[in-house]
């Protein structure tokens, strides 16, 4: 009986120090964070294309009316 208690002793122990060398190099790894910082970036840029097209969509449609009317009411047409 004690050396199946020894047993399950040393495998928990390894089971742990397994977990524990796993923790530390996934707390070092920091190529996932990159990707992380990339893909915030990438969606800031896109928010800002966004918000750059609604605010400006309007004035060119705008734009684009104007000239279409004076195109219209030009003399001679």
């Amino acid at each position: 009986m004690i050396g199946i208690q020894a047993r399950l002793m040393r495998a928990k122990l390894a089971a742990g120090e397994k977990l524990h060398g796993f923790a530390r190099r996934f707390a070092r790894d920091e190529s996932g964070a990159t990707a992380i910082e990339y893909g915030l970036i990438a969606a800031g840029i896109a928010i800002a294309i966004i918000a750059v097209v609604f605010a400006l969509g309007g004035q060119l449609q705008n734009m684009f009316q104007d000239v279409n009317q004076n195109l219209q009411n030009r003399p001679g047409s």
